[in-house]
């Protein structure tokens, strides 16, 4: 356990020390409190104008960060040659793989809980009433990098950072439509274009399923079944890629 825990703070040191972490939390911030300025100019609606602004700066910032440190977790290390010290040592390969990718969740969950702070603070100097919905919004944005980050973490087991962001950020625009794509494809004739939006679906993950910002924009009532089922789905996802990650890891061939 010890040199399990001690790669997850080193990771997290390590995703902290990097600029383009410092600067991805700076701009995010700026973004939050750029909402004070769209409020003057809006007339009405400003609770929604501030979840919306807010919630989706959030969003949008800490999925960039996710997609890049998870895709170069192993790239980063094979350019330094450290991987090569780090799998020679007496701990395994897929504890090194999961204490790292623990050490860069970790950072993003710093980061998001500084961000939904501020993001609370803001609405409660606007007076805007925090629901249930905002809460149910924030958690379930968590579970979703869960997820991008698993999948950041299975491609940067086995190829380059340009191509497992590449994949990543196509995963995460095609997980978001997956629930559309099986719609379309249901009511299609053709029974091939019909499996073929089926086996999308399935193997896709439903990040619509974590989206819950419409919710909270609406101040909508949140199921607590509901949460809970999408929550074990991100986990049970990542779980599987994460095992896929290991397998794949473990059978590359470093020299």
């Amino acid at each position: 356990m010890g040199p399990f825990v001690a790669l997850a703070l080193n990771g997290f040191r390590e995703a902290r020390r990097n600029r383009v972490t410092l600067l991805v939390a700076i701009f995010a911030l700026a973004m939050l409190l750029s909402t004070s300025l769209v409020l003057e100019v809006t007339i009405g609606t400003f609770d929604r104008v501030l979840t919306d602004v807010g919630l989706g700066a959030m969003s949008l910032m800490l999925v960039l960060l996710t997609v890049f440190l998870s895709s170069g977790l192993i790239s980063r290390e094979i350019e330094r040659r450290t991987i090569f010290l780090m799998v020679s040592k007496p701990i395994s390969r897929g504890a090194f793989l999961v204490g790292r990718l623990l050490g860069n969740m970790l950072t993003v969950t710093v980061l998001q809980l500084a961000m939904a702070a501020l993001f609370f603070v803001m609405m409660r100097v606007y007076g805007s009433p925090i629901s249930p919905a905002h809460l149910a919004a924030v958690g379930m944005l968590w579970f979703e990098l869960w997820v991008l980050s698993g999948v950041g973490f299975l491609m940067s087991s086995f190829s380059s950072q340009m191509v497992s962001a590449f994949v990543t950020v196509s995963v995460y625009f095609a997980g978001n439509l997956s629930s559309d794509i099986y719609s379309l494809a249901s009511k299609s004739k053709s029974g091939a274009v019909q499996a073929l939006g089926k086996t999308v679906y399935y193997l896709l993950p439903d990040l619509s399923r974590f989206n819950y910002r419409p919710h909270a924009t609406y101040y909508a009532t949140v199921s607590g079944s509901e949460l809970l089922s999408a929550a074990g789905y991100g986990l049970a996802y990542t779980g599987v890629l994460v095992a896929l990650a290991i397998l794949l890891f473990n059978r590359r061939d470093f020299r």
